[in-house]
């Protein structure tokens, strides 16, 4: 989501700069970041100094990635491109499009990440090679952590009536181990001597094969969104008796499942921005779904839909009607905040789709659930 439209007085502050404080007085919130955001970069004008006008701390208090991640938060798209432009022709603050210098020093983080995806396309060939380095090993650290909490997830149910020779932490069985070596307790020393370990089977949890279709946002503000999801996808991508399907969409619809097993590459193919017709999404979902009742869609959107709203909720309800479960996620990075139309959520919700926020963990779980249910 992007800022707000501010009223004219404060339009007119966030032009003129701290100077004009003491008659508009100061930014607060979010206006007070967009302010700090636009001084970072127009506080470096030389004419400043010439017309007597004293520089802010802008340009020391966020780094690169930090002020494109902040102005692709806040402002609407237009505005975006203009300030980039600005920073690259007018600024010189081309760090992150064209210096490998910096792409090769700086630490890997999702932050940085998010910066590359906001300015792939203004990169330069050599200069995109270095950033791909530096995608895929953000992408390796997340992959790594979520796989084994996919793994987790799809492993199976523990059946207690069986026991199993694969002594691993999963398959421990607490309960059973402390009541059949209890005979074993020390009440001088006050310890409990284990003797025989006990550790039980797990039950396979897929006969049939299940047809999951994550339909991604791709607008601005979904960058963390698209980016766990391509890798979700790349994690379920191996799992037995699951046939993944990525879609990306803002206002036209990509399908990018023939990338689905390199997250890397996917997300370098993905065009963040745009608007957004989640129903022509839902659509393309409906058409690809040839067993609805062992089939998933989890659309990952913010739900302000741009097309058709009603078309939207009647296509959800069409899908959940045919036995598809549909799941509306509103956030899908680590710290699941969600910013979404909540209204268009109840509708959705009404329509029969589970709606929520949740962590890529989280959505493993639930996604295994439904396959077992």
């Amino acid at each position: 989501m992007s800022l707000d439209l501010p009223d004219p007085l404060q339009r007119w502050r966030l032009l003129l700069g701290e100077a004009a404080d003491p008659s508009l007085g100061a930014p607060q919130g979010e206006l007070a970041a967009a302010d700090a955001a636009l001084e970072w970069l127009y506080g470096r004008d030389p004419e400043r100094g010439e017309r007597g006008e004293r520089g802010g701390l802008g340009p020391s208090a966020l780094s690169v990635p930090d002020w494109i991640n902040t102005v692709h938060s806040l402002f609407p798209q237009e505005v975006i491109e203009r300030l980039e432009r600005d920073a690259v022709e007018r600024y010189g603050i081309d760090e992150i499009v064209t210096s490998l210098d910096v792409l090769e020093r700086i630490e890997p983080s999702e932050s940085l990440l998010r910066a590359v995806l906001h300015t792939k396309h203004l990169m330069n060939p050599q200069v995109l090679a270095a950033a791909r380095k530096l995608v895929a090993e953000v992408v390796r650290r997340i992959m790594e952590k979520l796989q084994t909490q996919v793994r987790q997830s799809f492993s199976g149910t523990r059946d207690r009536r069986r026991r199993s020779s694969q002594r691993i932490a999963r398959n421990f069985d607490f309960r059973r181990t402390v009541r059949e070596n209890l005979h074993r307790w020390d009440p001088q020393r006050r310890r409990l001597f284990l003797d025989k370990p006990v550790f039980v089977s797990r039950s396979r949890r897929h006969s049939e094969r299940w047809d999951i279709v994550l339909l991604i946002d791709q607008s601005g503000s979904m960058v963390d969104s698209v980016i766990h999801s391509a890798v979700m996808a790349a994690c379920l991508w191996n799992l037995p008796g699951m046939s993944t399907r990525l879609v990306a969409f803002d206002t036209a619809v990509v399908d990018l499942t023939a990338d689905v097993a390199d997250p890397v590459e996917l997300l370098m193919k993905v065009q963040l921005g745009g608007g957004t017709d989640i129903a022509k999404a839902v659509a393309y979902a409906q058409s690809r779904i040839s067993n609805p009742a062992r089939s998933i869609v989890v659309l990952v959107s913010d739900f302000f839909e741009g097309g058709s709203e009603y078309e939207l909720v009647r296509r959800v309800k069409a899908l959940v009607e045919s036995g598809v479960k549909v799941l509306g996620l509103a956030a899908l990075d680590p710290q699941a905040r969600p910013a979404f139309d909540r209204d268009m959520a109840a509708r959705l919700v009404a329509a029969g789709a589970h709606v929520g926020a949740m962590t890529p963990g989280e959505l493993a779980a639930w996604l295994a659930e439904k396959v077992r249910a």
